[in-house]
């Protein structure tokens, strides 16, 4: 992994941010940690955590089984899929969902190395808003280093599942006029933008969660550097 180090300075704050915000009574002293090995532990956290949730979402029910992230039909079509399964319609409709969280499962994996990269590329100043941003750093960091590049590789493999299903080229023609009248979100006029988006939400979701779990339980993780930097002793 490439390794950037610090300046005693920001070391320092690096330090007392990882200690304020894992409010660990027993933590490691500042003097514990070389410049390298504060940043190559947050490093090593969040590309676990990415690693770990690719490999939970793409696999078969990785999205369909997982009520977090599975991916529902897009609002009123959600709503109005009752309905539309007493006119007939009602395989068509579980096709649909199905294909949708298929289709979100296909994609992650090819997201890997986008997100090995954006936390190789991190530098000082994603590591402070990391360690300061609240539950919800993680996602942001990875949604704005990755969020469009992933997009254009997702969209194609959504398209690709989505098309073998006919009611998703209904669905686009109906949303799209809805769209015009204010009745449907432009972002949701298209369902294939619609799960590509979706997959997106999920995928950084779960990679928060992971993370979440390596700092709660450090020495569960087997990594001497991740047990240094964020192991409490108890």
């Amino acid at each position: 992994m490439q390794r950037r180090n610090f300046n005693q300075a920001g070391m320092s704050a690096l330090g007392l941010l990882i200690l304020a915000t894992w409010r660990h009574a027993h933590a490691l002293s500042l003097g514990d940690l070389t410049n390298a090995e504060a940043s190559s532990g947050l490093k090593t956290a969040l590309e676990k955590g990415a690693l770990m949730a690719v490999a939970l979402l793409g696999k078969p029910d990785g999205f369909l089984g997982n009520p977090k992230v599975r991916i529902p039909l897009p609002g009123y079509l959600e709503d109005a899929s009752k309905l539309l399964k007493t006119f007939g319609q009602g395989r068509r409709i579980d096709e649909l969902t199905t294909s949708i969280n298929r289709a979100a499962e296909a994609a992650v994996p090819m997201g890997k190395d986008l997100l090995v990269s954006a936390v190789r590329g991190m530098n000082v100043n994603d590591a402070k808003n990391i360690l300061t941003g609240g539950d919800t750093s993680v996602t942001a960091f990875f949604a704005d280093k990755t969020r469009v590049p992933l997009g254009v590789k997702f969209l194609p493999v959504v398209n690709r599942a989505t098309e073998k299903v006919g009611l998703a080229n209904k669905y686009n023609e109906f949303a799209g006029k809805a769209a015009s009248f204010g009745l449907v979100r432009k972002e949701d006029a298209n369902i294939q933008q619609y799960v590509t988006g979706k997959t997106l939400d999920g995928l950084y979701l779960m990679i928060g969660e992971e993370e979440k779990k390596i700092r709660q339980d450090p020495v569960g993780t087997g990594s001497a550097i991740l047990q240094k930097v964020f192991g409490a002793l108890k």
